[in-house]
């Protein structure tokens, strides 16, 4: 690989770049090493270097492309990557086999939102924000609660309210987001039981189905701006 700078009369040259002649960790899996592939077949690294942004890390492992490139041209290399290449597409199989699982477990869960009737709703649902906006000045600094009512709350403010407490009155299906913690497939699974929820209090409550909408698109795509 060259690059290209300019002479004292203007003309471009190309400056030969120097050869690598090591390979790091990184360099081996981008070249289809697996860390057992390297310790069968390389063992020792043939050159240890310093992390010159972070003294404490480990030493980098290089190895030295010449033995790479002889090891690649082996047998051994050889039936390696294959049984690399089963086994990646066995845990690929067995990690989609989950994924499907996990969502077909929450699509089959059933959401039932409570029916109220709209000043019962509205009543709940001021009480609710009021109670985390006391909460919230017991870990915001400076924070003042300032309480609201039925009858002074902006008609956006309302339903936004009453959208957060319906969601509060479900979060008992965390609880299955909890089982799910560390397994393939929980971020979709709650992507998925998020518009489940949603949808579910649009459908009992049609006049919340714009705040619902406008909830999950924030939660997915972030505020709008301005």
């Amino acid at each position: 690989m060259t690059t290209h700078e300019k002479s004292p009369e203007g003309r471009s040259q190309e400056q030969p770049q120097p050869t690598r002649s090591h390979l790091s960790a990184a360099g081996l899996r981008a070249r289809g090493w697996t860390p057992g592939m390297v310790r069968q077949l390389l063992g020792a690294p043939d050159l240890l270097r310093t992390n010159p942004h972070f003294h404490s890390a480990p030493q980098t492992r290089l190895y030295s492309i010449e033995r790479v490139g002889a090891a690649e041209r082996s047998e051994e290399f050889r039936a390696a990557s294959a049984v690399a290449a089963r086994r990646s597409a066995a845990a690929r199989a067995a990690a989609l086999r989950r994924r499907r699982e996990v969502l077909a477990r929450i699509a089959a869960e059933p959401i039932d939102v409570p029916r109220l009737a709209p000043d019962r709703l509205a009543a709940l649902a001021v009480e609710h924000r009021n109670r985390l906006d006391e909460e919230r000045a017991s870990w915001r600094w400076g924070h003042v609660p300032d309480p609201a009512t039925v009858d002074s709350a902006e008609p956006g403010a309302l339903d936004r309210w009453k959208v957060n407490y319906l969601r509060h009155r479900l979060t008992r299906y965390d609880e299955i987001l909890d089982e799910l913690y560390g397994r393939t497939g929980r971020a979709a699974a709650e992507e998925l039981l998020r518009r489940r929820v949603y949808a579910a209090i649009s459908k009992a409550y049609p006049n919340l189905a714009q705040e619902c909408e406008r909830q999950l698109r924030e939660r997915e795509c972030g505020p709008s701006p301005g």
